[in-house]
């Protein structure tokens, strides 16, 4: 039994989908409020809970051989990122569950100070690295999907607005490519134990993004690039009235600030051990959204 958590997630919904095409039988870990009917048809084992209840990660994790760490924070680093995977980890122990794969992100091990996801995640990864599971951690830079969204609006629209300096380098992965990696990643042996850092097949200019989009959606684009100032400016307003918002918006400046971007070696190592060649965000875009 594959346990996954954050199930209705971009990451979490492919990884659910994977794993009952090849008959796997899975516990997807839901919210009361979310929608999850699709993994239900699929043959999913609901389990309906709070990750921050931990009377229910241990309910979820019983009879449980894999798990699989796919969910998101909400803003609140501290109780999902941080508390949930230690709980989830201690009960992946207690378990003795085979194998646990956690979805960490590009730069955790940066040391950014102002990005509370990233520094939460970071001191997961060490206590997974400490617990002796076998374990996968899976590193990867921007989602494909997360930009779907944005490639709707130009198609729409002719416009993409740009945060921050348009040369700072980035690897977008494929979000069916991620999750294809992450179901693979309980069987296949490179990637047992390791921290792997997972990027599309190209180092993109953050500015290549909307002419990629001109190129699919046969659009001039309209590029608005606004300064970081302007976040900064944000963060300094949602800080009287609320201090996680603050903090959330500390990470979402810290994605913008920086470079995230995978090295060649490190794609074809990536292509090497899970033996697939990696979608390009182009490729990825099209199968979506071009008509």
């Amino acid at each position: 039994m594959f346990l996954v958590t954050g199930a209705t997630g971009d990451i979490g919904r492919r990884v659910v989908r994977l794993l009952r095409q090849q008959e796997k039988p899975v516990r997807a870990f839901v919210r009361l409020t979310s929608r999850y009917s699709e993994l239900e048809h699929r043959g999913a084992d609901i389990f309906i809970g709070d990750l921050q209840r931990e009377q229910d990660i241990q309910k979820a994790c019983q009879g449980v051989k894999y798990i699989i760490s796919a969910h998101g924070s909400d803003s609140d680093a501290l109780s999902l990122d941080y508390r949930a995977n230690i709980e989830l980890i201690d009960q992946a122990k207690a378990n003795a569950v085979e194998h646990f794969v956690y979805i960490s992100v590009l730069g955790a091990d940066r040391g950014y100070e102002d990005a509370p996801v990233f520094k939460a995640k970071r001191a997961v990864e060490l206590y997974l690295q400490a617990s002796g599971l076998n374990y996968t951690i899976l590193r990867p830079a921007g989602l494909a999907s997360n930009l779907l969204p944005l490639a709707e609006r130009f198609r729409e629209t002719g416009l993409y607005l740009l945060i921050g300096d348009p040369k700072n380098r980035t690897s977008i992965i494929s979000t069916d490519d991620l999750a294809k990696i992450v179901v693979d990643s309980v069987t296949v042996p490179g990637a047992r134990n390791q921290i792997l850092s997972v990027g599309g097949p190209e180092i993109l200019l953050r500015k290549d993004i909307p002419q990629i989009f001109s190129r699919i959606f046969n659009k001039e684009p309209v590029l608005i690039n606004s300064p970081l100032f302007a976040i900064d400016g944000l963060r300094g307003v949602l800080g009287l009235f609320n201090s996680q918002a603050q903090a959330g918006l500390g990470t979402f400046r810290t994605l913008l600030a920086n470079e995230f971007f995978c090295t060649k070696e490190e794609i074809a190592n990536l292509e090497r051990i899970f033996n697939f060649q990696l979608e390009t965000l182009e490729t990825f875009v099209r199968r979506y959204l071009a008509d």
